[in-house]
């Protein structure tokens, strides 16, 4: 087959390879080689890491690999399927400079004191009578601050549920309210590296991505506010909880200021005028060292000897501030830029799998499989909801879920005409949430295990994350704030 034999469909200035010679069962080959060797590493492999760290990328690769055969079979010459790959790699070229600096800035917001001041004055909100939506609230601004739903559960999270325990409330229902807050805030954050990976497999902009995104999140939140503060008047807290000690530790390790929130402020202030995401994160980093210097001058001494090289160690990479509370430690930490590289390599990875796979045609062969079945736009966002539903039940790993479907799907939406965010808020609403209700999933079995309560004791107070997947459905059912790419 020569180069001509590939046809291109044009879809709003983008092409999908379309080979004729490509059938469904060869275009799957790829895919079902891929999830193969997943269900291995996850069922079969002790600890996940049959390749170390980069299992997942190296796997990836593999399927890439694969692909590349099926499209040399049919005679797909490589000058095409390298090209592809390029223009796969540059169209992620921002997103990964984003995660370069979402990695920079969490290491600032650290050392300047951003982060402990959101946690110092969030835990303060504490009320009996309002514990389990005040749980809510707490992990979900952590949560935003640190971008990290894991690093929220296992810090504050752990601390709320030993303060409900003493006042007579079942861990479940704490637990429940903890993982809430802090998906939601996981979802919310320019910081999670989900909340990045999403708009960079969809095609869109992390801030574009974000605002759309609210329209389905905000209400979910509402109504899990709504659902716990009821369930708080049903129980009557006993004992009493002493947060002085956090409190405590938090102001011998920083200097507290409500000035620090200026930081955040500014950030929010720029990404709500619309300013690039380069820019305002650029400009969070720049506010935050300058925070650091002016409020936090013995937390960097403490980091080295020189500031100067304290504040690159916390841009670039690991950097611990040590308190006298073990529950705070893991908080005050943060892993910079090179913290970033998983999820960067996991990207890069995807793009070359996607790039052979939209060479050789099966992208455009499974996309029409897909329309053939989701006829409707309704059914296709069901399908994608129950793919990424799928994947986090197989695959167990959530950023699989937002990766394949939706390197899978993304032509599929171009076709029904819809803009990308529709895509990745789909894949937010239905990957990212649902993890953490898959027992053998790494999001459930970490969460269970940090917080010592069972996925299935949390499982119905997780309000938020089972109630995701039904909003995003029902917009879409009703068509409500569904964009399309004339829109645009």
């Amino acid at each position: 087959m020569q180069d001509d034999d590939l046809s291109e469909i044009k879809v709003d200035n983008k092409k999908i390879i379309n080979n004729k010679e490509l059938n469904i069962f060869e275009a799957l080959v790829p895919v079902v080689i891929l999830m193969g060797l997943l269900a291995f590493n996850i069922f079969f492999v002790d600890d996940q890491e049959w390749f170390g760290t980069y299992t997942n990328q190296l796997i990836l690769l593999m399927g890439g690999f694969v692909a590349m055969i099926g499209g040399f079979m049919n005679k797909v010459p490589l000058r095409i399927m390298i090209i592809e790959v390029w223009e796969n790699l540059k169209s992620v070229f921002i997103p990964i400079m984003i995660l370069f600096l979402v990695g920079a800035l969490a290491g600032t917001w650290l050392v300047s004191g951003v982060i402990p001041a959101m946690v110092y004055y969030g835990l303060q909100v504490l009320s009996p009578e309002i514990f389990l939506p005040a749980s809510v609230v707490i992990a979900a601004v952590i949560s935003i601050a640190t971008g990290s739903s894991w690093t929220t559960s296992a810090t504050v999270g752990i601390a709320l549920i030993g303060i409900g325990t003493a006042l007579g409330i079942n861990p479940g229902m704490i637990a429940g309210a903890v993982i809430s807050g802090a998906y939601f805030g996981d979802k919310m954050s320019p910081l999670s590296d989900t909340t990045n990976l999403a708009p960079a497999m969809a095609g869109t902009d992390l801030f574009t991505h974000i605002r759309y995104m609210s329209i389905t999140t905000v209400p979910t939140i509402i109504v899990t506010l709504i659902v716990f503060g009821i369930i708080s008047t049903t129980i009557e807290p006993t004992g009493s909880a002493d947060i002085s000690n956090l409190l405590t530790s938090i102001n011998k390790s920083f200097h507290i200021s409500p000035w620090l929130f200026l930081v955040p402020g500014a950030v929010i202030a720029l990404i709500l005028l619309k300013t690039k995401p380069l820019v305002a994160l650029a400009s969070g980093i720049i506010l935050a060292i300058t925070f650091a210097f002016i409020f936090q001058p013995d937390v960097l001494n403490g980091i080295s000897n020189s500031k100067f090289s304290a504040i690159s160690k916390a841009i670039f990479t690991d950097t611990a501030i040590a308190t006298d509370n073990e529950k705070l430690n893991d908080l005050f930490a943060s892993g910079g830029i090179q913290g970033m590289l998983w999820t960067i390599y996991l990207v890069i990875c995807a793009m070359v799998f996607g790039g052979i796979m939209d060479a050789i045609g099966a992208l455009a062969r499974i996309t029409k499989a897909l329309l053939s079945v989701a006829t409707s736009i309704f059914g296709l966002f069901a399908s994608t909801v129950f793919s990424c539903l799928g994947l986090n039940t197989i695959a167990s790993d959530q950023y699989l879920a937002i990766v394949i479907p939706g390197k899978m799907f993304k032509k599929a939406f171009e076709d029904k005409g819809l803009a990308p965010e529709n895509l990745s808020r789909t894949l937010e609403d239905s990957g990212t949430v649902t993890s953490v209700l898959v027992p053998w999933n790494t999001c459930g079995a970490y969460q269970s295990g940090v917080l010592g309560v069972g996925v299935g004791e949390y499982f119905l107070y997780a309000i938020f994350n089972w109630l995701s997947p039904f909003t995003t459905l029902l917009f879409a059912a009703f068509r409500i704030k569904i964009k399309m790419l004339k829109d645009n």
